[in-house]
């Protein structure tokens, strides 16, 4: 009901523009709640051509040191140019903080969820190979097994027909290796193992012919420019805001994971084999707006979630216990999928 039968997925490394930044601002979001469990923190990362520049606004009693955070992550992604920091952060808005205080939502917008019975992850499949393909160019790089990989690079997959058409791999590389190198060792060593059997499917490998600039030195990154790989690739809608350097009382991100939570736990129970979850709020009020939940049959399952789960924002930081530095792992590779974050443990519906 939900996916097509032709689509394309994509996902990006670490060492992406866009990636860095996402990680620069969660890792200050960490450091924050390690110190502060109660911070509010909402910190966009800017970087570009020598140049970082971290905003935002935070309240919180951490002691925290952004350029030092922000190099950091930028250095253990594997980069190592020198970079000029321009650091504004302030204090977030009395007029927001007045009704997040209360336990209201400290935003307003929609939010969605997603599950399928499809793969032990309860996402498509096409969407865990994606990104599987873009964590192995990491994983390759970073293990020194491929030594001319550099950090930046994305990967796509499109399905038609619900067969597997096209894989596009683009990685940054050294200067030295050819293009006739790099795609007959990524075939395999990366994508084979991952696909499987590439006969009949079109695979293309730094299409240019050339990726030798990537990350600063060639582009600019932004917080929040790749929500899409974030969630579900584009298959299922995305209500606009990001996550990344969001603390949880910003619904963006917590009420997003409490309706992927609430689809996953649906699914796993056995009230559907794919379901979408939808989730409103107005900033400032507690009790959300609306709560939709609908199975790949059409039945709707709104009932059921919202009387076995809570979706006040206060109600979804205790079950899911999100207050804990937890996201700087949630910046790469997708928010979905991953066993060891808590919007992802199955419970049982009663």
């Amino acid at each position: 009901m939900f996916i097509p039968k032709t689509y394309t997925v994509e996902s990006v490394t670490s060492g992406h523009p866009d990636k860095v930044c996402d990680q620069i601002s969660d890792a200050v979001l960490d450091a924050c709640l390690a110190q502060d469990p109660m911070s509010r923190v909402a910190v966009e990362s800017f970087g570009g051509h020598g140049l970082v520049v971290v905003g935002g606004e935070v309240t919180s009693n951490a002691k925290v040191d952004y350029e030092a955070i922000a190099k950091k992550v930028y250095n253990d992604i594997g980069y190592d140019q020198e970079l000029k920091f321009i650091i504004n952060v302030v204090q977030q808005s009395p007029d927001i903080a007045q009704g997040v205080d209360t336990g209201g939502a400290g935003d307003q917008g929609i939010m969605y969820g997603y599950a399928t019975d499809e793969t032990p992850e309860f996402l498509p499949t096409a969407i865990v190979k994606v990104h599987a393909l873009a964590k192995g160019l990491e994983d390759l790089r970073k293990s020194g097994e491929i030594k001319w990989l550099k950090p930046d690079g994305k990967t796509q997959i499109t399905v038609i027909d619900g067969v597997v058409k096209t894989v596009l791999v683009s990685t940054q590389h050294d200067a030295d290796v050819s293009i006739e190198e790099i795609k007959a060792i990524l075939i395999e060593k990366l994508i084979r193992p991952i696909i499987g059997d590439t006969s009949g499917i079109e695979i293309l490998v730094n299409p240019t012919g050339r990726f030798v600039q990537g990350g600063f030195e060639a582009d600019t990154g932004l917080t929040g420019r790749k929500i899409m790989v974030d969630t579900y690739c584009g298959l299922i809608s995305h209500g606009g805001g990001c996550f990344s350097g969001k603390d949880p009382t910003k619904v963006d991100r917590s009420g997003a994971y409490m309706a992927r939570f609430v689809a996953k736990n649906l699914v796993a129970n056995g009230y559907a084999k794919q379901c979408l979850v939808s989730v409103a709020y107005a900033i400032g009020r507690a009790e959300p707006l609306m709560v939709e939940a609908v199975n790949e049959k059409g039945e709707n399952l709104s009932e059921i979630a919202k009387t076995k789960f809570d979706f006040k924002p206060k109600s979804i930081m205790e079950e899911l216990d999100l207050r804990k530095p937890i996201y700087l792992q949630t910046a790469a590779y997708g928010h979905f999928g991953k066993v060891n974050l808590p919007w992802e443990k199955i419970i049982k519906i009663d």
